[in-house]
């Protein structure tokens, strides 16, 4: 009975924001994922800077490309922003880049594979406007003789730097299907120059919970985290299970301190595979507001083939509600017309 009042609450929660708008207006524009025109992304992230969207991801094997929108939905190429130098650290697996405005410079953190036999590490560029060009600052930022992806940078309203990773690993030798991988979610203080590590690593989150397959042969994994604040609780949103399974979903935790304890909310996964609909393995998202600032919507990556899942995504972007208690909900994985996210000042 609960779940069905909450999806009563969400319908009418649409059904309202489109009758409050202009007739004529928002109230007849509308969206269907995936968004961008097919755009084939993964592990998106969106920065919001004076007025225009900058959409980064996964999106090439020698570097990043990023993608400018001004309503989450349409989205223009920018090119490159990121490459490596000639005689730079990284050789490869340049992932699930991040960039903040911090300071007067925007920063980019990412990972991306070393010299043969060095793993995979976090990195960070830097640059001075969102469309890039980003040139290489710390490669690696930290190296403690052990693989990690998926970095993401925290600032706290007290202006204190936070890194969040998710470190990784193998048991056995699962590549002959003699073992699985594994990854945990760990945060750590930064220096306010971002060069440095001020703490040991903390670890956040690890598979405990049925639909992150804790007890998996083949990934267990907790990963493509990102922290926001709101009303003084602080939320993690993630990913678990492997990149490339139908399982692939989204859940989150929340806390009183940027490094936990974080708790999980026992109505995950918030966001999951709806293989009727088309939709295999959602996740690795990001949170941005609308343009007006009154909605907030979840940016994530979906297979593009649900039938064959793989390493080819594509763009999507759906609603998230905040209920009275603070718990949120995500209005998808949706295929079905939506309304344009909010703008007032159009």
């Amino acid at each position: 009975m609960n779940e069905l009042f909450s999806r009563i609450k969400i319908f009418l929660a649409i059904a309202l924001l489109a009758w409050s708008c202009p007739s004529g207006s928002q109230a007849l524009q509308q969206y269907s994922n995936p968004v961008g025109d097919s755009l084939y992304i993964a592990d998106p992230y969106v920065l919001f800077h004076k007025g225009s969207y900058y959409l980064y991801g996964t999106s090439a094997g020698d570097g990043f490309r990023a993608w400018k929108s001004d309503d989450l939905v349409h989205w223009d190429a920018l090119g490159y922003v990121f490459r490596p130098e000639e005689d730079s650290w990284a050789t490869g697996s340049f992932w699930a880049p991040e960039v903040i405005h911090y300071q007067k410079k925007f920063y980019m953190i990412f990972s991306c594979r070393g010299p043969e036999g060095s793993g995979l590490r976090i990195a960070l560029a830097v640059g001075d406007f969102p469309w890039g060009p980003f040139h290489e600052l710390y490669l690696p930022l930290f190296d403690y003789n052990y693989s990690c992806i998926d970095g993401h940078l925290f600032i706290d309203e007290d202006g204190q730097p936070y890194l969040f990773f998710e470190k990784v690993g193998a048991v056995g030798e699962f590549w002959k299907g003699e073992g699985y991988l594994w990854g945990m979610i760990y945060g750590v203080k930064l220096s306010e120059d971002l060069s440095r590590m001020v703490q040991e690593p903390v670890l956040c989150l690890y598979p405990t919970q049925d639909w992150e397959h804790p007890e998996s042969m083949h990934a267990r994994s907790t990963e493509g985290m990102t922290i926001f604040k709101r009303d003084s609780v602080y939320y993690m949103t993630y990913s678990a299970n492997h990149y490339a399974d139908p399982d692939y979903g989204v859940g989150y935790a929340t806390a009183s301190a940027p490094l936990g304890m974080w708790t999980k909310s026992d109505k995950n996964p918030i966001l999951s595979k709806n293989l009727e609909a088309g939709v295999s393995g959602p996740g690795h998202n990001s949170m941005i507001r609308s343009p007006d600032g009154r909605e907030w919507f979840m940016v994530y990556h979906s297979h593009a083939d649900p039938d064959r899942p793989s390493g080819r995504r594509i763009l999507n972007i759906d609603r998230v509600i905040f209920n009275e208690d603070g718990t949120l909900e995500v209005i998808g994985p949706t295929r079905t017309p939506q309304p344009m996210p909010s703008d007032t000042g159009k």
